[in-house]
């Protein structure tokens, strides 16, 4: 019997996250990270080259930033265009797919702005207790 992750990567299943063996989870742990979140985000609707994509994320590392990039390439998400000139010109947009995707983790996003001051207060509140 074939293993569900082998199912899943020959596309006879679906991704199924609660399963452990389940590619899905890869995936969704390359789009959910802190800095992936903000990349997907940062790309949205729009093509950027790298030290501009770095300066619209605080905070992340150039390391940081294109290991992120190359995930997010590596899965479909974003495209990488080099530019054969001297300096080297690399612009970074995402993919149909990476739009698609950049729209969910962006709602999730907004709605952890609208919710902070409440979710601080809730912290507040338990360790009070």
């Amino acid at each position: 019997m074939p293993k569900l992750s082998d199912a899943v990567r020959s596309g006879k299943l679906v991704g199924n996250l609660q399963a452990q063996e389940c590619p899905s989870r890869d995936i969704l742990k390359h789009v959910t990270g802190r800095w992936a979140v903000l990349t997907l985000i940062a790309l949205q609707g729009r093509t950027i080259r790298f030290a501009a994509l770095r300066r619209t994320i605080g905070g992340v590392s150039d390391r940081m930033l294109t290991q992120t990039l190359q995930t997010l390439e590596a899965d479909g998400f974003v495209h990488r265009q080099a530019f054969k000139v001297v300096p080297p010109h690399v612009e970074y947009s995402l993919t149909p797919m990476g739009e698609e995707v950049a729209h969910h983790v962006r709602v999730l996003a907004d709605w952890i702005e609208d919710n902070t001051g409440t979710i601080l207060s809730t912290r507040k509140e338990i360790a009070a207790e």
